[in-house]
């Protein structure tokens, strides 16, 4: 059973920046794919950016595509989500996900989920 802890959300002002993370534990890290979703007051919960086991292939959603970036660091078992030039429409909770296969875009794709983060961004 893998367990997945996110952190580093907060308010923050249009136009800056925050770095999310996520510790998981209970499973050995570099055999999941690893993704980001958010669910935004009112709308379904929507991929934002995924990572395969090793960190070679990362795709992120067109909505933050130039602003977002994913990355791994196996050897601390952590995924992060470094996020720039933030928008109000990136408020949202974010979760991080983990797959035992492909991380995809697909939330089935996952078999694991964290609490979630509240991310803010004022305008």
């Amino acid at each position: 059973q893998v367990q997945l802890v996110e952190s580093g959300g907060g308010l923050v002002q249009t136009g800056g920046s925050l770095r999310l993370s996520c510790t998981a534990s209970g499973g050995t890290f570099s055999t999941y794919g690893m993704g980001w979703f958010r669910r935004a007051p009112g709308k379904n919960r929507e991929f934002v950016a995924a990572i395969s086991r090793n960190g070679g292939t990362a795709n992120v959603a067109d909505s933050v595509k130039g602003r977002f970036t994913i990355s791994r660091d196996n050897a601390k078992n952590t995924v992060y989500l470094q996020m720039n030039s933030l928008k109000p429409e990136d408020t949202a909770v974010y979760y991080c996900a983990a797959s035992r296969y492909t991380a995809t875009a697909h939330e089935g794709s996952y078999n694991y989920w964290g609490q979630g983060t509240q991310v803010t961004v004022s305008s």
